[in-house]
């Protein structure tokens, strides 16, 4: 007999999300209404499902988002046209009580997401995003649930790993 207890956690999760991101990419319209700039990435909130946050970002050749993770939300994201080059940890790490980590050799991951291709990832994930392309943009989508509430930004010099800031989610929304 089927449980009909409730999920231990609400909303989405990370796979809906990238079902969600993969849907969204096949829409062209909606990708060919995004504003490409040269300079820097723009974007369009996006309503994603139950509740999640969601946005459709355009990168312009060689930009990128630097370091980063997403305050405990889960997410996923998807290419919709270019190619993103995703960069990544695959060790969890603490989110307090350290300004500056030295990584071991072997936590390194990268991956490369043309059209079409996305991933899903969880609560406690450390990337960057970045468009390798010298004269193409790119342009993704992605969605976080819950809501972004902060997102930690780090800078990394070889092995080591540094705390730079916070950003909390007014400063971008």
């Amino acid at each position: 007999m089927p449980s009909s207890a409730p999920r231990a956690e609400a909303g989405p999760t990370a796979a809906e999300l990238l079902e969600f991101a993969r849907r969204t990419v096949a829409d062209r319209d909606l990708i060919a209404s995004l504003p490409l700039d040269p300079e820097g990435r723009t974007w369009l909130r996006l309503e994603g499902p139950g509740g999640s946050e969601a946005w459709l970002i355009a990168w312009p050749p060689g930009t990128g988002t630097g370091w980063h993770d997403h305050g405990g939300s889960r997410g996923a994201f998807a290419t919709a046209s270019g190619e993103l080059t995703e960069q990544s940890l695959a060790v969890q790490l603490p989110t307090e009580g350290w300004r500056t980590l030295e990584l071991a050799e072997d936590v390194d991951r990268e991956r490369v997401l043309p059209p079409g291709d996305g991933r899903a990832f969880g609560p406690h994930h450390v990337h960057q995003v970045l468009n390798l392309s010298a004269d193409a943009h790119a342009v993704s989508v992605h969605a976080y649930y819950p809501p972004l509430p902060l997102m930690r930004l780090y800078s990394r010099t070889g092995a080591l790993l540094r705390l730079e800031a916070v950003e909390e989610a007014e400063e971008w929304t």
